[in-house]
């Protein structure tokens, strides 16, 4: 494509050029970071979702790149992190008994100020790469709540309790779905989430993040 050309692509660590977006080098570096777990929440009541996915901490690198992809406008990131969490096996062959893929939605106004949303661009990828239904604008943020890194674990879950709704239950309906996030600390906003598409009929959900606080 003419617009590699222009802008080729390049590992989102080292920013080297590197047509897989992440490179040996850097894939190796990143492995302190890697948690490699899947956490059954089945027997949890007070989780909505059923099964939560850890791949890396977010500290130091990776803590480094998701602020950057969030808040200095390097959308092209999400490449990189797609690839830093399906290179996997175990997650890779766990996600692939899902059927679609949803993500944590900004409100309207923040998203239109950002330019995009950072879960949206990494979900869309990931499910090109598993060959798996990519549902947009379905779950919806409706309030423009307080952000969450500011409130305490309480204030959090207050903050976002109603603050979403899913548009169209028949797309979910006694589906497998991943949620997808960027960052999982106390779980509030995805729990949130999860309540919503359960009670749109989900037959279960796997929470995925890139990182875990």
């Amino acid at each position: 494509m003419l617009l590699n050309f222009i802008y080729p692509p390049v590992c989102g660590i080292c920013g080297k050029i590197n047509k897989k977006r992440l490179c040996t080098k850097c894939k190796n570096r990143l492995k302190k970071y890697e948690i490699d777990e899947i956490v059954d929440f089945r027997s949890d009541s007070t989780k909505h979702f059923d099964y939560q996915i850890k791949p890396f901490l977010y500290k130091d690198i990776i803590r480094t790149k998701i602020l950057d992809y969030k808040f200095n406008e390097h959308a092209y990131l999400y490449e990189t992190f797609e690839k830093m969490i399906l290179n996997n096996k175990k997650i890779y062959g766990f996600l692939k008994n899902y059927d679609i893929i949803l993500y944590v939605p900004m409100y309207r106004l923040s998203k239109w100020k950002r330019g995009y949303n950072q879960t949206e661009l990494i979900a869309r990828k990931i499910a090109k790469t598993l060959g798996i239904e990519f549902v947009k604008n379905n779950l919806v943020k409706t309030k423009n709540t307080k952000k969450q890194s500011t409130l305490t674990k309480l204030e959090r879950k207050n903050n976002i309790k109603n603050a979403f709704k899913i548009t169209d239950s028949k797309a979910i309906y006694n589906k497998n779905v991943i949620l997808f996030d960027d960052i999982y600390t106390t779980g509030s906003t995805v729990n949130e989430c999860s309540r919503i598409i359960k009670i749109a009929g989900a037959k279960s959900i796997a929470v995925l993040t890139i990182a875990v606080d």
